[in-house]
């Protein structure tokens, strides 16, 4: 497939190239569908438009989709847990962007406070998560450990059993 990438012409371009719809989709293996879900449901921010309403996409948000999958592939995320993951990672990077050493020593403190809670919610996300599957993980081993005793006193059933 040839590229269509765009720029968005008058004050907001920043010579930023953009990507529409089914370009994103295919770069990153979700459809349509989903990218338009996503953004209904806030994960995605609603990308610029064309005049025909064409939905254009930046680099930032093929790589904010990225890290959905990723959210959602390697911890099995729901959708608001991920929301929540992602923009605490936005407000993350604002904090860093507006962070100045020569500011007042209080203000310094606010943004580093709100740096740890937002990063705190974001461990605790994972944390329930962790808990979770260790649970599952326990729950399973139990299992294992009672097959293996079942399995065990049959082996001792059998030896004993002398051969007609």
């Amino acid at each position: 497939m040839t590229s269509k990438r765009t720029t968005l012409p008058g004050p907001e371009s920043n010579d930023e190239a953009y990507l529409q719809i089914g370009e994103v989709a295919e770069r990153t293996g979700v459809t349509q569908r989903t990218l338009r879900f996503y953004e209904e449901k806030g994960l995605l921010k609603p990308p610029s438009r064309l005049d025909g309403g064409f939905r254009l996409y930046s680099e930032d948000d093929v790589r904010r989709l990225e890290q959905i999958k990723r959210l959602q592939t390697l911890l099995g995320l729901s959708l608001a847990d991920i929301k929540e993951m992602v923009e605490a990672e936005e407000v993350k990077m604002q904090l860093r962007a507006e962070y100045r050493r020569d500011a007042d020593v209080f203000e310094r403190k606010a943004k580093i406070a709100r740096a740890i809670e937002v990063t705190q919610r974001q461990v605790d996300v994972i944390g329930q998560k962790l808990g979770a599957l260790q649970d599952m993980k326990d729950h399973l081993e139990q299992k294992l450990s009672l097959y293996r005793g079942w399995l065990d006193q049959l082996d001792e059933k059998a030896a004993s059993v002398t051969p007609r």
